[in-house]
């Protein structure tokens, strides 16, 4: 797990063709801004690397957005139902630009780590950065135990909720197999996604995937305000506290997708460029989830506090069809994304993340799935899970650690002044950098961990009393009862 020393200040990624070419943290050596896209062709356009070797700005832009919002999508509607419509933009703006915060932390602190690791004369050739690395080299092993097992146990449960939401969507399609069954189908087909390298080989993945999400989302708005509002429609929320804090930490985990932040950097070209682009995708993400989430939530009201999933409500049509697949792809899309960087961590355990073989990684990956198989067949609760999730790991894997951790990696006025990165032009005090991370501690730590974390099991707990572990099929509607016939109820 220790990555290679070598004379120069230079670091390596894999090129498309299967070379590797030298490229520090700030870029390939004096590669101009508009040489980027040139790179992983050997500066000769070719089919197979346009579609499957990226690693420009525009690539991450599309990682980062196309990872952001993928089922949780269909789940909005649901958290407004549980917040009511005001609280509900207003925490999706204010976690919104939290999460685009630490995700711009995340990446000074790469830079950081990455730089000093470069002047040392360290290679990252076929080893790919991860953040619990980071954590390692610029604040301890504590700190890299700590990032390990939020870390991996958040990407372990957000690939399990991308398995429960594609078994929850197909059923809306065919009805004629269970929820249990889609998902030990559906867990087959995502195990293939151990055949994809690295986030180098998203490209194309990425870009549709966002495409996919995007027609999902306003299928969601228009079906909504077209259908109009059901007879006897009713906005009561937010009525319990329980059911706030539930869907406050849903919408918390909506904006919390940057746990690969990391490993979408190290698959750049030039990863000092990453900055903003968290922001510009959430910016973006913000034209899907606030219109689809208002909408369904004008339209439908209560009726979304037992219907979990969006697709519940509305009526069969071949657009919704059409929605359901796309989402479906998207899902498989999204399940990799966040499996991948299981796939590193478990590659350095067992000594085979330098390996060449593709089919002998995507061997060695396997038993990575197997888990994830089986705790969506345990907990198939589509909606609760992500709020449980969204307060328990999220909190701290993306919000608290990464605070915490540039607070203290610049506490010194020597790590400071020698920093790789310098406080941004929108807050150009290290002083204000600290205030702005103390606070996202505090806050997280209060409302999203201690009263998210109380709601969300509440909820969680109580979907295990009401349809049990391993239910065969959540939230599906009932089969008819069948009448007892008149003379027996006649017959005394």
């Amino acid at each position: 797990m220790v990555p290679r020393e070598h004379g120069g200040e230079e670091s390596i990624v894999a090129a498309g063709s299967g070379k590797e070419e030298e490229v520090g943290v700030m870029g390939v050596s004096g590669a101009a801004d508009g040489d980027e896209e040139q790179h992983g062709g050997g500066g000769k356009f070719s089919v197979a690397s346009f579609l499957w070797h990226g690693g420009s700005v525009w690539d991450a832009w599309f990682s980062c957005a196309s990872n952001q919002v993928a089922q949780v999508l269909l789940t909005l509607p649901y958290s407004f139902s549980q917040l009511g419509m005001v609280s509900g933009i207003i925490l999706q703006i204010f976690y919104g630009f939290l999460g685009s915060w630490t995700a711009y932390l995340i990446s000074v602190l790469y830079v950081e780590y990455r730089s000093r690791k470069e002047k040392e004369g360290v290679s990252f050739k076929n080893h790919v950065i991860q953040w619990f690395e980071v954590l390692d080299g610029l604040l301890g092993p504590y700190w890299k135990a700590a990032g390990l097992a939020f870390n991996c146990t958040f990407l372990l449960f957000g690939t399990v909720i991308q398995l429960i939401a594609c078994a929850s969507n197909i059923y809306y399609i065919n009805d004629r197999l269970d929820k249990r069954t889609w998902t030990y189908i559906f867990g087959a087909c995502c195990a293939t996604t151990v055949f994809i390298p690295s986030f180098h080989n998203y490209r194309i993945w990425s870009f549709l995937g966002l495409g996919m999400t995007t027609y999902t989302a306003w299928y969601l708005t228009i079906a909504a305000l077209v259908n109009g509002q059901v007879q006897g429609v009713e906005h009561t929320g937010p009525k319990k506290l329980v059911l706030y804090f539930t869907g406050a930490t849903n919408i918390l985990y909506t904006f919390g997708g940057h746990a690969v932040t990391v490993e979408i950097m190290h698959a750049m070209w030039k990863p000092a460029k990453f900055k903003y682009i968290y922001l510009l995708a959430t910016l973006y993400v913000f034209t899907l989830t606030l219109p689809s989430a208002s909408a369904m939530y004008w339209a439908y009201g209560d009726q979304l506090l037992t219907h979990a999933n969006a697709f519940a409500l509305l009526p069969k049509t071949a657009w919704r069809d059409a929605a359901v697949i796309l989402m479906l792809i998207h899902q498989f899309i999204t399940f990799g994304f966040a499996c991948t960087p299981l796939y590193f961590v478990w590659e350095k355990v067992i000594g085979m993340h330098d390996a060449k073989s593709i089919c002998l990684r995507a061997l060695c990956r396997l038993p990575i799935v197997i888990p994830i198989w089986f705790l969506a067949i345990i907990f198939p609760f589509f909606g609760p899970i992500n709020s449980a999730v969204g307060a328990l790991l999220v909190s701290f894997t993306v919000y608290i650690i990464p605070s915490l951790a540039h607070m203290l990696t610049y506490r010194t006025a020597s790590a400071r002044a020698n920093a790789a990165e310098k406080p941004p032009f929108f807050l150009p005090s290290w002083t204000g950098m600290f205030v702005l991370n103390a606070f996202i501690v505090v806050w997280v730590l209060v409302v999203g961990f201690g009263l998210g974390g109380w709601a969300s099991m509440v909820n969680f707990i109580r979907q295990i009393d009401t349809f049990g572990l391993f239910a065969k099929c959540y939230q599906c509607p009932k089969p008819p009862v069948i009448a007892a016939a008149p003379s027996a109820s006649l017959h005394h």
